[in-house]
This record gives C-alpha cells, structure tokens and sequence, in this order.
C-alpha cells in the first residue's frame, strides 16, 4: 500500500472561491509589496475546476473587487451587466403588486449581475498568473490538529470501495503542512465545522441560521426582460411566518437568473422548499417571463443568515476562518461576495504577518478579529445584526424590523435577539393536529417545461460522483429514520433535500428504511444543517466529484 505524500507551505488556503481566491492574490500583492523570502502559498478546490461548485444569485457589490485588482476592468474581469433598474413585488396567489419604491437595502445602482462562476474562475487564472500553486479537484478529509493546534490538513483517499476499504486504484490522500491554515471552505464547511467543535469557537454567539437557495439559468427571448435588471419577489409561494423570497435577474442576450430563497428555519416538517420554487415559477407574473424559454443550468446552496452575532470566534492556534465559513453574509442587503473577498484579503494580512514573525499561535493570529473588527465588514453587519432573528416573529414583523434598522443601528431591547437553531424550529406532525393528516405536497404539476422533477434537475446540475465510494453523508443512526422520525416528522430528509438523495423505500419486512442517493448530491448543505435529530454529517467526497455550475 502507498503511504501518504506531505508537503510543507507556509500558507495553505483551503477552498478556491471568492474568500480564498482573494486571500491568495493579497498574499501575493503583500510579498511583492514588503518583500522577504518568497512565501509557499497553495489553494486546495474541491471542485474538478476553479468555479464548478461557485454558486450565487448574482448581484456584485464589486467593491471589494476594486480594492483586491484596481484593474480588474482592464485586466478582463468578467463583470456582467450593470445593474439599471430594481423592482420588488408583493405575491399573492394570483397577482404581483409592485412595491412603488425600492428600499435602501435593495437598491442595486453601481452593482453588476455577474456569473459567481465565471468570475471566479478569472480569479483563479489571477491567482495562477501570481504564482500561487492552485489545486483543484482536491478535497480536504479534516484538519490536522496537533498539540492543540491546527497544522494543515490531510486530503481525501481516493479508490475506496464503498465499505471504505481500499479498493485497487487506491490512493491515500496527501498531508499538507502549513504553518497557517486558512479556512475558506463555505458555508458550514465541513473543516469550519470541525474546528468550531474542537476550540470552542461559537461560545457565547448565537445559533447560526441558514436559507436554501435555488437558482436556475434560463434563456428567453432577448426582449422579455431588460438586461441589468433586477426583482425581488415577497409573498407566494412562501407563507407568512417563513423567511425568503424570490429573484429573477436579467443578463446579457436573454439570460435570467431565476430562484427562491427559503429560510432554513420553517417550523412544517411538510415544507418542501424544490417544490415551492417550482409554484414560484408556475406564479403568473413569473410564468409569463419564462413563457417560451428554456432552463439551461439547476443549482442549490446554503446561505449563511444569521448575521453579526452568529460569526464564530475567527482564529485559532495556526488557523484563522474566512468567507461564508464565518457566516459573513448580509441577510438585508442579499449580499455577501464582496464581504466573502474582503475576509479573505484581511486573512492574508494576518497571516503574512505571523509567518514573517515567525509565530502563527492564536494570540497572534487575534490580529485578524481586530483587523475585521476594524472594517467595512464589521461597520456593515453590524447594524444588521438581529435581522434574521426578526424574521422569526413572521415576514411583517421582519421587515418592519429591516426598515427600522436602517435608523436604530440595529439595536433592540434585547440585542442580540434571541433565536434557536432553525432545526429546533420544526414542529412535529402530532402538534399539527388535523392538518398534519394531510398529504404530503404533490408533484403532479411537473411538466418539465417550466417546472421540473428533482431528477431532471440534478441533470442539469452536471452533478458527478464515482460510484462505488464511501457515501459523503454519515447517517449516524438510521434507526431513527424509519421509527421515531417517520411518526414525528415524516421523514422531512426526503423533502428538504433538492436533489432526492434520501428516499425511504421498502424494507421487505412491512416497513421502511432509508436509502442514500449520495451520486445525486449538489453540496448544498441542507441536509446537515435542517435534519431534526442532527443525526446527518456532509463530509467531502473524492475530489473533483459534485455539480458543475456552468454559467452559473
């Protein structure tokens, strides 16, 4: 059997989109700017290419963007179109009532609408043009903690059988030593989630709240919608008390962007998050713009909601977390790109700073919080920072709560706001009471035209996995599933999953059990973050494996 590669870097940044693709280019612009013996930087990217898993709305505060590459225009950054109206509607069942203005939050003037995966792919091409070494199709197993502290991490095996044993094209996965780790590995990423567990580092915060948003790419007609702009959609299909909304944005030559945000944090274990977007397209104000087009590309992900107060404690002994792994998401404004590339540049600071002074412990590497703690990032969530929260209390209560804000600075009689985990929220089928007799919701209307079965949709994910491999999502106690959970909550897995990895099947026994689709998963999280019992864990599989997110 081969044994294990190592390889020894100064700084390992584990996870290529906008938070480590940016945190790479700082390092980079600091050793040209300060000097000294050349760092060993690398990038780790799960995805098979720089991109493939990058996925957002998009609407770019290119901010950021300036400040990382003042010349980015110049040198080719694939910006889109800018931005040149926005409307917000109110749904009701049947009509759409335009709101006659548009809140400060939402107001897009000076954005673009980009494609995240386009754009991070030129980053990519930047960072390799820099000289920083990019890795993709390699995915990180775990962190290496040693002593109390992290000290890299060590990639996935590749061959496995799928019991986990090796298999005869196997390949145990590499050791990479750094002296500072940066984590960039998304929204609750499974390394984030790792360290967090291991120092502590969400003591004393808030429980951290999520959204699944779904997006797909259409092409219309080139007139049906004015490129540059962008809507934003309340109401229906979503009820009262559920957080979210829809988006349609127009691109170049026909393109929309089209998707429902829902908050991870709905309280019917009957909810069905795919097939509400699919009622969100079948809504007569958005049917009618994709009357006669096509869906070209299907894609989910988490959001990270819960604001200034969720954010875990950054840096540790030898590492430091950056991007939506620290929940650096504004849940107002819709927006985190720019806030995920300023993180990722103040990372790099910190770390060239402790590898030049030849000491990465975490009362040095404190100098990141205080540098966040500093900036536009801080100045902008903070006064946001119970939003989320508010909308616990109900989608009116929410946005009177936003508005407000936009004057108190965020603050209430009680800040932080209290809240709970969004899992915790899910009410039981008995609680219910009558309604909790009624089916479970019907897929009937698929048409496959303007909406879509599950199945399809993975399709056009480009989601691929090597069969055969252990199964990247660990159902710690399948007993649960087809006993206590199927009484108390129905199974919610088969229903909060957009991409039918869990179905309950026939046991041959009278009953049912579980069966995993791990080969259909789009790494979106929800499973991990929604599942009652807190009983599912999202690992990463071999590297190179999960969607394809082309123009997306």
């Amino acid at each position: 059997m081969p044994g294990r590669e190592t390889l020894d870097v100064d700084v390992l940044i584990v996870g290529g989109g906008p938070a480590g693709l940016s945190a790479a280019l700082q390092l980079a612009k600091l050793q040209r700017e300060r000097g000294g013996p050349p760092l060993r930087v690398a990038v780790l990217e799960k995805g098979r290419t720089p991109g493939a898993h990058s996925l957002s709305g998009a609407v770019l505060d290119p901010s950021a963007l300036r400040q990382l590459l003042p010349d980015g225009v110049e040198r080719g950054a694939p910006l889109g179109v800018p931005v040149v109206e926005d409307r917000l509607y109110v749904l009701t069942a049947e009509r759409a009532w335009r709101v006659p203005f548009t809140p400060p939050p939402l107001a897009n003037r000076g954005h673009v609408i980009v494609s995240l995966g386009e754009l991070v792919r030129w980053l990519a091409r930047e960072v390799e043009a820099a000289g920083v070494d990019l890795f993709a199709g390699f995915a990180a197993a775990a962190p290496s903690i040693e002593d109390g502290r992290v000290t890299g991490v060590r990639l996935v095996d590749r061959g496995l059988d799928r019991d986990g044993h090796p298999a005869a094209a196997f390949e145990p996965g590499a050791d990479i030593r750094a002296r500072v780790t940066i984590l960039c590995d998304g929204v609750r990423g499974h390394l984030t989630k790792i360290v967090t567990r291991t120092f502590g580092l969400d003591a004393g915060r808030q429980p951290q709240l999520y959204a699944l948003g779904i997006k797909e790419r259409w092409e219309v007609p080139p007139d049906r919608l004015l490129a540059g702009t962008v809507i934003h959609t309340v109401g229906a299909p979503l009820g009262a008390m559920q957080f979210g909304g829809g988006f349609i944005y127009g691109g170049p030559s026909g393109q929309l962007s089209v998707g429902l945000v829902s908050g991870l944090d709905y309280d019917d274990p009957l909810f069905d998050p795919f097939l509400a977007f699919q009622r969100f397209k079948q809504h007569p104000f958005v049917a009618r713009l994709l009357e006669g087009g096509r869906m070209r590309q299907y894609g989910a992900k988490a959001i990270p909601e819960g604001g200034w107060w969720t954010v875990p404690r950054l840096y540790m002994d030898g590492a430091v977390i950056a991007g939506d792994a620290g929940a650096f998401v504004n849940s107002l404004r819709l927006k985190g790109i720019h806030l995920a590339m300023r993180t990722g540049m103040l990372a790099a600071e910190a770390a060239f700073e402790a590898v030049r002074a030849d000491d990465t412990s975490a009362a040095r590497l404190h100098r990141y919080q205080d540098l966040v703690d500093g900036s536009d990032v801080r100045r902008e969530l903070y006064p946001v920072r119970n939003v989320h929260q508010a909308f616990e209390r109900g989608l009116l209560a929410g946005a009177a709560f936003g508005a407000l804000s936009t004057i108190t600075g965020g603050g209430w009689f009680r800040d932080p706001l209290p809240s709970r985990a969004g899992h915790a929220r899910m009410r039981t089928l008995e609680s219910f009471g009558d309604a909790a007799r009624r089916p479970a919701a019907p897929d009937a209307f698929i048409d496959r035209t303007r909406t879509f079965d599950r199945l399809t949709s993975v399709h056009h994910s480009g989601t691929r996995h090597r069969e055969g491999q252990p199964a990247h999502l660990i159902v710690h106690d399948t007993e649960i599933c087809r006993t206590r959970c199927v009484a108390e909550f129905g199974n919610p897995c088969t229903r909060f999953c957009p991409a039918s990895v869990y179905e309950m099947v026939e046991d041959g026994q009278g009953g049912r059990r579980l069966h995993l689709n791990p080969s259909n998963c789009v790494h979106c999280k929800a499973c991990d973050i929604m599942d009652p019992y807190q009983i599912i864990d999202w690992v990463a599989p071999e590297g190179g494996d999960g969607p394809n997110y082309e123009g997306m």
